[in-house]
């Protein structure tokens, strides 16, 4: 909490002084500890939109909201850290001042912000959202225009979580699973969403060929869904091979396998033995148990 010695405009020269220095000795510190760079970098509203995909929007009007869900920037992130702690000294005399009106009681105008799940994104208002966290404040009165998109803002902490959203929204284009099914596909490496789709769309085409029938995006994926990611993700699960991954990872390390050791599209016991055999080719991928 801020501390109030009765005077306004020292306080407010303080506060700012204050929240520089947190923003030095926070940059530092991830500095020492060797994090990514995005740690302390406010999240681009653009790039969230980009990676989640834009479905639509609406109005929802004045709210009051937490003022640790304001995480990102419209175009303002250089300005201020993820804390919205001031990077430089440029903006000092309208920040300040900010801080003079708020310790004085008078009445500061609402924010603007883009929300996005629990996330939300400032169009207008960051010093007032940065002399807010100085003062302490846990909340804070803004007009909030919610964002829909196609996949989930659920689990963005950071930049560097936008690149495995945005491979999970391609792999959703290439194999629309609805529902339980979209659910249940989880991957943390991006990269292995561009892998599980590359096998889907070839489980499709196999499919199609055994059929002798065309079947479309949506139908492909249900059915692989149900025919071939349950029962085998089953299978795997009692074999003991998962550990600590997901299930969609569990299924694609062992597609892997099966394509080394047989030359067909069968499951069956002789196969799980020698998933589970030791030798040099186990554990595996990622870890599995062997």
């Amino acid at each position: 909490m801020a501390k109030d010695t009765g005077f306004p405009a020292a306080d407010a020269e303080n506060d700012f002084l204050r929240m520089r220095r947190r923003q030095v000795l926070s940059r530092l510190g991830a500095w020492l500890r060797r994090e990514p760079d995005d740690v302390n970098i406010m999240l681009p509203f653009d790039e969230v939109v980009s990676a989640l995909g834009k479905v639509g929007e609406r109005r929802l009007g004045l709210q009051v909201i937490p003022l640790d869900s304001v995480i990102g920037s419209v175009d303002r992130t250089r300005d201020f850290d993820r804390r919205f702690r001031p990077t430089s000294g440029m903006s000092r005399q309208r920040w300040e001042r900010l801080a003079v009106a708020q310790r004085r009681g008078e009445a500061v105008p609402p924010i603007e912000v883009y929300r996005i799940g629990d996330l939300h994104f400032v169009v207008d208002g960051h010093h007032r959202v940065s002399v807010a966290h100085a003062l302490g404040l846990s909340t804070i009165d803004a007009y909030v225009t919610e964002i829909v998109t196609r996949i989930s803002a659920q689990g963005i902490q950071y930049r560097g979580d936008l690149l495995v959203k945005d491979f999970r929204r391609i792999f959703l284009d290439r194999v629309p699973l609805e529902g339980e099914a979209r659910a249940a596909i989880h991957l943390t490496d991006g990269w292995d969403y561009a892998e599980l789709s590359e096998a889907v769309e070839a489980w499709g085409y196999r499919l199609m060929q055994d059929e002798r029938t065309f079947l479309d995006r949506p139908t492909v994926a249900r059915r692989w869904y149900e025919e071939e990611f349950i029962p085998v993700v089953t299978m795997v699960r009692q074999a003991g091979l998962i550990t600590t991954e997901t299930e969609a990872e569990a299924y694609l390390w062992v597609i892997c396998e099966r394509y080394r050791l047989i030359r067909s599209h069968t499951w069956n016991d002789e196969v799980l033995a020698n998933l589970r055999a030791p030798g040099p080719q186990a554990p595996g991928r990622r870890g599995f148990a062997g």
